[in-house]
Parts: structure tokens; C-alpha cells; sequence
């Protein structure tokens, strides 16, 4: 996915926005990228790989360089980001949180009007230069930023530090968020409000689908008003969000404690005590505890976060690696125990997979699963929340693709809760993983946490709902 930081203030922006952007991390662990804009030094920019390291032990060495009251810093899962672009708009440099499905047939576009490429990330076109490029089609920055909204097939948000202030510009459907913070002297835009508290910023706004602001040190200016329609993502309370943060008011940790809290209300499963697999599961965990009547205990820790999330990795591999090597059993809390586990989604199974056997190897009686979500039927073509390639690489893909022949026969009864579709496929999940019993919460409970409508919400990887 990727989260990105811009600051603006009255003096020296560095230290806000190298927190800022580090406070983003969670969000992303290919690479990173800051840029800041001097009015006598004009642009500095710096892109360093974060596959090997992090970004605070890669940039803290060349925070010296920069010099600024302006500036922008991603990190990125996708391309190497932030572009510098000189146009009939003026320079500015740009970060996005994009997914751009038909960027093949954009570059041909592109190209074809006589206009080049000079990035590539992975041998590809680089998608945040391709964005850059259809902005300057524009003639200023919103009837440029409308064309992006216009053109591509996926989602885009963007900051763009320019010479005169930072432009916030949300994705037309509000897919990803982007939040205004302020303090004295200063504003901010972050993917994550966690970003801000540390760095002293209060939540002056949560920007709409499709509005651009301008930031300046001394105010903000709204340059597009906000869409009515949103499809904000759901799986950034399951399990992106940091728990400290909010998207449109509600705070992630809350959805999670609710979603397991009216999650333990109804399930009448016999369990000694509940625990949550780390990190995004523990508070779904402490919800179930409390709304079933039962302990929560630490049967499993997460090491420390050296070990990315297991679904990054583009090699299967390694993902395997990741997902055994950051979770700990502690044998203590599972010796001659009914254990539940709550976690936010079975993607692939690959965590799952080897953790079960574990548990059971360290004396666990019964090993429950409690998911936060519904399950992953589709794919999602709007953020790509996973690495896979191919909807196969769910796992309910394949099993849909053993029961009926073809992954894609009968997805609307598979994602049906309790159709005899739906209950022989998680069947088959709890039973190839050697669980107990396995349950996933409803579409309904999971909307009745977030609180917000549920034509606001993006529920597409569970009902395949949304679209372009």
C-alpha cells in the first residue's frame, strides 16, 4: 500500500517531516523517499531501498542535506517516489498512494502525445511519474489533478509540494485517507493521524473524496470541494491502521475491539481464553475476551517489528520465513488449553498454515480461529492490499477451484455467510489447517464496527461490490 507525510511551517520543517514519514512505516517496506523545497536552494530529494533496512537508519545519516520549510516524504511499496518535475505548472514534486490497474494503456496515451518517460521502477513505467505527466496536462494543478481522477482505473491520493505550498489531493473515492493536522506555525498531511500527536499536530480535517487543499504555513485553502460518493477501504481498520489512528473519526483500535466484542456476544464455542495474533488481531482479541466472559492471554508474541508483515514479501518463500520467524508461542499459556485466536484475514494462509501446528506441538488442547473480517473472495483491483498476482492465490480461491472446477464459478454464494457454499468452504480451511472450528465475522458486524454507512465503505475482496 504506502503512506505518505507533508509538512509546511513558519520555520524548519526537516524534523517534522523525517517523524512524519517514519510514523508511516507500517504502511509499507520497499522504499522510501523524502523531498523538501527551499526558497534559495530550491528542491533536494533522496530515495533510499528499505528491504534490507529502515528508513530512519537510512535517511538519519543525510537529514543534514535537506533544507526547508516545505516538504513531502512516502513510504512506498510500489515505485521509487518522490518525482521532481519541471513543467508549465512550475517544479514540484510529488508522492502518491496509487494502484493503477491500466497504466500499460495510459503509457501508450502518454506517448503517443509526444511525451516521455525518464523513471522506471522494476523495469515498469513508474506510476507516480505517470501521474505527474497527466497532471501537466492540465492547465493548473486541479484541472490536472481531475484528469488523474478522470483516467486511471484503481485509486490515487497525492501531495504535491510545489513553490507556492502543499497540495492534498484525495483519491476520488476516498479509498485511501489523507489527514490535515495543525499546530502553531505548521500543517501537515498524512496518510496515518498517528503521525501527528508525537509531532505536537491536532486533527483539523479529514479530507473528502476527491477534494484538494492548498497548505500554506499560515492556512488552508480547499481548491476542489469533496465528491458525495465515498468507498473508503475496509480493511484499513482490519488490519492496516495503526491502532492510534482514525479514518473519518473512527479510531482503528475501537472497529477491532468491537468487531471481536460483538463477535464473542454470539459465539457459544467452549474456550479457556482468548488471544490475539500480533499486531493487528490482539485488539479484535481483547473485544472477544470481553464480550464472551472469558481471559485474554499472550499465548503468542510477536518478536519485535525486524519482521515485516507476512504478506509483503513478493517470494512465497520468504513469506513463509516471515510468518514463522516473528510469532513466538509461549508454551505457559497453551499447555492443556482451549485456545481462541482472533486475527484480521486469512489471505493465503501462509501464517496460518504453520502457526496451528506449533500451538498444538506446544501443548494446546483445541486451537479456535476467529477472523475479523469476511472472507477474501476477490481480489482488490482499488488499493492490492497483498502482492499476489493472480485471485488464486486466495486461499478460497483454490479451494473454490477444487470444489467447482473453476475459481471464479459461484463467487456470490461462497461470500454468502452461512450458504451451504459458504459453510463447506470454511470448513475445508479449518480442517486443512487442523483447527478446532473456524469462524469469520460477518459483512454486517464488520460495518456495524466501523459505524459508518455501508455505501461508504469498500467491502469489494469480501462481496465484490465496488468497481471503477
Amino acid at each position: 500500500m504506502g503512506g505518505f507525510f507533508g509538512t509546511i511551517s513558519n520555520g524548519d520543517c526537516i524534523t517534522d517531516l523525517f517523524y512524519g514519514t517514519d510514523y508511516n512505516s507500517h504502511l509499507g517496506t520497499r522504499r522510501g523517499g523524502m523531498a523538501t523545497y527551499d526558497k534559495e536552494e530550491g528542491f533536494t530529494r533522496s530515495i533510499h531501498n528499505l528491504e534490507n533496512s529502515y528508513f530512519r537508519t537510512k535517511f538519519e545519516p543525510g537529514l543534514p542535506k535537506f533544507k526547508g520549510n516545505a516538504g513531502v516524504g512516502i513510504i512506498s511499496d510500489t515505485d521509487a517516489q518522490p518525482i521532481v518535475i519541471n513543467s508549465h505548472l512550475g517544479k514540484f514534486a510529488i508522492v502518491t498512494v496509487a494502484k493503477i490497474n491500466n497504466l500499460d494503456e495510459l503509457e501508450d496515451e502518454l506517448l503517443k502525445a509526444n511525451m516521455h518517460f525518464s523513471e522506471l521502477s522494476s523495469g515498469k513505467t513508474n506510476q507516480t511519474e505517470l501521474v505527474a505527466l497527466l497532471i501537466t496536462q492540465g492547465k493548473d494543478f486541479v484541472e490536472g489533478i481531475e484528469n488523474v481522477y478522470n483516467k486511471i482505473k484503481g485509486s490515487c491520493s497525492m501531495l504535491l509540494l510545489t513553490e507556492d505550498g502543499i497540495i492534498a489531493a484525495r483519491d476520488k473515492w476516498g479509498r485511501t485517507p489523507i489527514v490535515i493536522g495543525r499546530k502553531d506555525g505548521a500543517y501537515a498531511a498524512t496518510s496515518e493521524s498517528s503521525s501527528l500527536p508525537n509531532l505536537d499536530y491536532e486533527i483539523e480535517k479529514f479530507i473528502g473524496p476527491g477534494e484538494i487543499v492548498r497548505l500554506r504555513a499560515d492556512g488552508m485553502e480547499q481548491m476542489r470541494k469533496p465528491n458525495e460518493g465515498m468507498q473508503i477501504c475496509s480493511f484499513l481498520w482490519v488490519y492496516y491502521g495503526f491502532p492510534v489512528s482514525c479514518y473519518e473519526g473512527k479510531n482503528v483500535e475501537d472497529v477491532r475491539f468491537m468487531s471481536g466484542y460483538k463477535m464473542g456476544q454470539k459465539d457459544d464455542s467452549e474456550v479457556d481464553c482468548a488471544c490475539g495474533i500480533p499486531d493487528s488481531g490482539v485488539g479484535m482479541a481483547l473485544g472477544y475476551a470481553e464480550g464472551k466472559g472469558v481471559p485474554y492471554h499472550r499465548a503468542i508474541a510477536k518478536y519485535t517489528p525486524t519482521w515485516p508483515r507476512s504478506f509483503t514479501p513478493a517470494n512465497q518463500e520468504m513469506r513463509s520465513l516471515v510468518a514463522k520467524m516473528k510469532l513466538i508461542p509461549n508454551r505457559a499459556m497453551l499447555e492443556g488449553r482451549r485456545i481462541l485466536f482472533c486475527d484480521d484475514s486469512i489471505v493465503r494462509g501462509t501464517q496460518l498454515r504453520d502457526n496451528v501446528k506449533i500451538l498444538y506441538d506446544y501443548g494446546a488442547k483445541e486451537v479456535h480461529m476467529r477472523i475479523a473480517c469476511p472472507p477474501l473472495i476477490y481480489s482488490c483491483p482499488f488499493i492490492g492490499f497483498t502482492s499476489s498476482k493472480s485471485p488464486l492465490e486466495l486461499i478460497t480461491r483454490q479451494i473454490i477451484k477444487e470444489l467447482e472446477g473453476d475459481e471464479n464459478k459461484n463467487l456470490d454464494k461462497y461470500a454468502t455467510t452461512d450458504s451451504p457454499e459458504y459453510k463447506k468452504m470454511v470448513g475445508i480451511i479449518a480442517e486443512r489447517f487442523g483447527l478446532s472450528s473456524l469462524k469469520f465475522n460477518t459483512l454486517e458486524t464488520l460495518v456495524e464496527a466501523i459505524d459508518l454507512p455501508k455505501c461508504k465503505v469498500c467491502t469489494h475482496c469480501f462481496d465484490g461490490s465496488s468497481c471503477f
